[in-house]
């Protein structure tokens, strides 16, 4: 099932999505509070509502789909590491410790965007870039989670866009923190979430999605890879978020930027120049997913 927040008239609803159609949710319930519910729940209220009232799906009326409590972003694609480090570090490979779990930072879950939304630049910004994401969402609490348990812990999974100020980010990071300003002001993610059971036929034997991921701007192909190119699969990376620490029904791991051109960052790093430019106001970035559908996004000036 596909699961979206929809605006309808002066209200923001909960809705199950098929197809040109879309069905509420009953008794006002919200897209996060199904997740928090947990999967088999969900999809028991998502078939009921599907015998409801249809409602005509705008996409223009998306929003948000959820809030997720937590957003840890990951850094799985060796590929796209190599290129960033070159282009934000001057930096040659891949650190050794990269190989050892999978690496991720915490942004900020107060500045999300949803399908279709304006994202405002950081005011002093002149290298803007986007980044192909693909995100799981939780569907229950843990601690110290076994891979399997992890497994069983997915609600479902959403395009994420990590959008980047790469000239703040070269610049802090010398500090050795982390990407700070770079990163807290805009993830976009959406346009819905899509159940786990809806991607089985996807799940490779060892365990990866293998879904095709095609970023363009303005309509013009840039990147282009496959999510079973990750290192770590969804369930590794869940486990690790949840050892000697706690996961959250809802909370929403990123799986890094793909390769292949998943980010701008990673372009500049193999061709050593800014080649592609940096996103301009006005530059419309859509992110495809296989069987997770497209996120569109636009950065304006911030008033």
């Amino acid at each position: 099932m596909r699961f979206a927040s929809l605006r309808v008239r002066q209200d923001v609803v909960g809705v199950v999505v098929d197809g040109d159609s879309a069905y509420q949710l009953p008794s006002a319930l919200s897209v996060g509070d199904l997740v928090r519910l947990g999967l088999d729940r969900a999809l028991e209220i998502g078939t009921d509502a599907l015998s409801g009232p249809a409602i005509e799906l705008d996409a223009s009326a998306l929003v948000l789909p959820y809030k997720p409590p937590s957003v840890r972003d990951f850094v799985t694609f060796e590929s796209h590491v190599e290129g960033v480090r070159k282009s934000i570090d001057d930096a040659v490979g891949v650190p050794e410790a990269w190989y050892d779990n999978p690496t991720f930072y915490f942004t900020n879950p107060h500045a999300l965007y949803g399908p279709g939304e304006a994202i405002p630049r950081p005011a002093t910004c002149r290298a803007l870039d986007f980044e192909m994401e693909v995100g799981v969402v939780l569907g229950r609490d843990g601690s110290d989670l076994t891979e399997d348990e992890a497994r069983d812990a997915v609600f479902g999974y959403t395009i994420v866009n990590d959008w980047s100020a790469r000239d703040l980010q070269s610049r802090e990071m010398k500090v050795g923190l982390g990407p700070a300003k770079g990163k807290d002001f805009a993830t976009s993610i959406g346009p819905w979430i899509v159940t786990a059971d809806e991607l089985a036929p996807y799940l490779t034997d060892d365990g990866h999605l293998d879904l095709d991921c095609r970023v363009h701007v303005n309509d013009e192909l840039v990147g282009h890879d496959r999510l079973s190119h990750m290192h770590w699969t969804f369930a590794q990376m869940i486990a690790y978020a949840s050892r000697d620490s706690v996961v959250l029904a809802g909370d929403l791991l990123a799986s890094g930027t793909t390769g292949g051109g998943g980010c701008l960052a990673e372009l500049w790093g193999r061709n050593g120049s800014q080649t592609p430019p940096p996103l301009e106001d006005g530059d419309v970035v859509r992110i495809d997913v296989e069987g997770l559908g497209s996120l569109v996004g636009s950065p304006v000036a911030r008033r």
